[in-house]
């Protein structure tokens, strides 16, 4: 039945204009965008699973800068405590031999002393220089917190994240405290601190030779004790670096897990899209045939 009211054939090929339409639609927003699902409505579980992902990578994110500035930290602490040690010129070591010479009968201590005071102000001009971001170990006041956390990790299982630390004793680099209780400036049971140690008054009586093997003995302990200082803030400064290339690894692999949810396949979608437009253009021309096909009726009426 031939009817001017109803046109099947028209409605038929309309309906399918409009899904070939609204599959093209899709395609363009997946090819503009990237991602296969870019909002909730396109799977809501892979577009959950995928904010949660890209939150937990910002925290590694911030947990990788925050391993850069405790980084810089323990690499300036570190690089003032080998400077403390110095070498032959400079240091407790330059001054260990100095020390060293003033046992020699005769000679001008006092001289020797000028030299030695000259280190002493350096290596406190050094530890108090040992700052980055405010912080300073290895010179501290009252009021310098005795323990430090430094972020290392961020990790989340379920809905609880956990952020891991490595934990810094203060007075385990302290060279110069003050209550005076620092590895440079804490008296010794014979024997001035090294920072405030002098021989200039020293003479050649035994007594005072005995008073200078004192403090020849102070210097070695002072030594060992920063270079053990040194050795834990090695050890924490590789921790550091090797937290810091997890924490970048593993922000890659999240990258990698986001992208196998939600990333759209560039080469499906480019074949996709030429298919669509096919189907469209041929819809269109469908539903304009459908349309003709009404005016053969006026063909009766002739």
């Amino acid at each position: 039945m031939s009817s001017l009211l109803t046109n099947s054939t028209a409605m038929t090929a309309l309906q399918t204009l409009r899904s070939v339409s609204s599959q093209l639609s899709t395609t363009q927003t997946r090819i503009s965008t990237g991602q296969r699902v870019s909002t909730a409505s396109d799977n809501a579980a892979y577009w959950s699973i995928a904010t949660s992902m890209r939150a937990d990578n910002a925290a590694l994110s911030a947990v990788s800068d925050s391993l850069g500035l405790s980084a810089a930290t323990v690499d300036t602490e570190y690089t003032a405590l080998t400077t403390v040690i110095g070498d032959k010129d400079s240091g407790l070591t330059k001054l260990q031999s100095l020390l060293v010479e003033a046992k020699t009968a005769g000679i001008d201590r006092s001289k020797i002393q000028a030299d030695v005071t000259q280190i002493q102000q350096q290596m406190k001009a050094t530890a108090n220089a040992a700052t980055f971001n405010g912080i300073n170990w290895l010179s501290t006041t009252a009021t310098t917190p005795t323990t430090f956390s430094l972020v290392s990790s961020y990790s989340r299982v379920g809905g609880t994240p956990t952020i891991g630390s490595i934990t810094v004793t203060t007075a385990n680099y302290s060279l110069y405290t003050s209550a005076q209780g620092g590895i440079l400036d804490t008296a010794g049971s014979t024997a001035p601190s090294i920072d405030t140690m002098s021989i200039s008054a020293l003479t050649d009586s035994a007594a005072d030779q005995t008073t200078l093997d004192g403090y020849i003995a102070q210097v070695p302990a002072g030594i060992n004790s920063v270079a053990s200082a040194a050795a834990n803030l090695g050890a924490v400064k590789n921790r550091l670096s090797t937290n810091t290339d997890f924490v970048k690894s593993l922000m890659d692999s999240v990258d990698r897990g986001i992208g196998q949810l939600v990333d759209a396949d560039m080469n499906q979608e480019s074949t996709r899209l030429s298919a669509l437009q096919v189907q469209q253009q041929l819809g269109v021309q469908a539903l304009s045939i459908a349309n003709n096909s009404s005016q053969s009726i006026l063909s009766l009426f002739r």
